[in-house]
């Protein structure tokens, strides 16, 4: 396989799962394990440029909220009130939302990049993190919209997210869950989750690129790295942008049963496949 076809691969695989509830990374490990591909062989410069890739949809996508929770913030900072409007609001509750994630980042970043790589653990965290969206689906009330989020909201999903740091969690899926238990609906969770997600989307990239700059990073071993790298941001931020679209859309009329039946499925194929010696 080439060097572009299999940065095509995983940024379609970046773009596909980070916002679907079925864990990105997860999906990383296995399908570089499976596939014989290795992130690590492109360098982080790849790396970077795929989470660049789906931080990209996730700011187009939903552009315009953006722009008014911009302008909503600076608005509060001049009116000193950090609620003086619903976008004001939700803005102040994204940055507090962040926090625990950020923390949780900082403390676990290198246990979770060299210890949590184990297709076995994959496939447990794929399974055993069904029960929350089961649970989502039994309890969550469905009565709530973002606009009722309040900050015990912000710190319960941002405290979610950070679980997500093991891969086979699922940022997506712990966030959606933690959103439906507190009462949202499923599209409102979706949303909140996808918001979330941004900043610490950017922060991984940042700090991939951060370290490129200082010559932390081992450099590529790959020909045509700019190609490379333009395969797997572009696939990845055309792949996440309809990955938003498509979930928001499926969770309107659609509960998360479709994800918990193939979470099992894929864990017990990972499981056999390692047994096998295949992984």
């Amino acid at each position: 396989m080439t060097d572009v076809l299999q940065a095509l691969v995983l940024g379609v695989i970046q773009g596909l799962t980070e916002f679907l509830p079925i864990s990105s990374t997860g999906h990383l490990i296995i399908a570089e394990k499976a596939l014989g591909m290795s992130r690590d062989e492109f360098g982080l410069r790849f790396d970077a440029a795929i989470h660049l890739g789906t931080l990209a949809a996730v700011l187009v996508y939903f552009r315009d909220t953006w722009l008014s929770l911009i302008a909503a913030w600076f608005e509060s900072l001049r009116s000193r009130r950090w609620d003086a409007t619903p976008q004001s609001k939700l803005a102040w509750l994204l940055i507090l939302g962040t926090i625990p994630a950020g923390l949780a980042g900082l403390a676990l970043e290198s246990t979770a990049e060299d210890t949590f790589r184990s297709p076995a653990l994959v496939a447990a965290m794929m399974i055993i993190f069904c029960v929350p969206l089961l649970l989502a689906e039994r309890y969550g009330s469905r009565a709530r919209e973002q606009a009722e989020a309040s900050p015990i909201d912000a710190l319960i999903l941002g405290a979610a997210q950070s679980i997500a740091l093991i891969p086979g969690v699922s940022r997506s899926g712990i966030t959606i869950s933690a959103g439906m238990l507190r009462g949202f609906n499923r599209e409102s969770a979706a949303v909140l989750a996808f918001l979330l997600s941004a900043p610490i989307i950017a922060a991984a990239g940042g700090k991939q690129l951060l370290d490129i700059a200082r010559g932390s990073a081992e450099a590529s071993t790959v020909d045509n790295e700019l190609a490379v790298y333009a395969t797997g941001l572009i696939t990845a931020a055309i792949v996440g942008f309809a990955s938003i679209a498509l979930l928001l859309k499926y969770l309107r009329f659609n509960s998360l049963a479709v994800f918990v039946a193939y979470r099992v499925i894929a864990g017990i194929v990972i499981l056999g496949l390692g047994a096998a010696g295949a992984l």
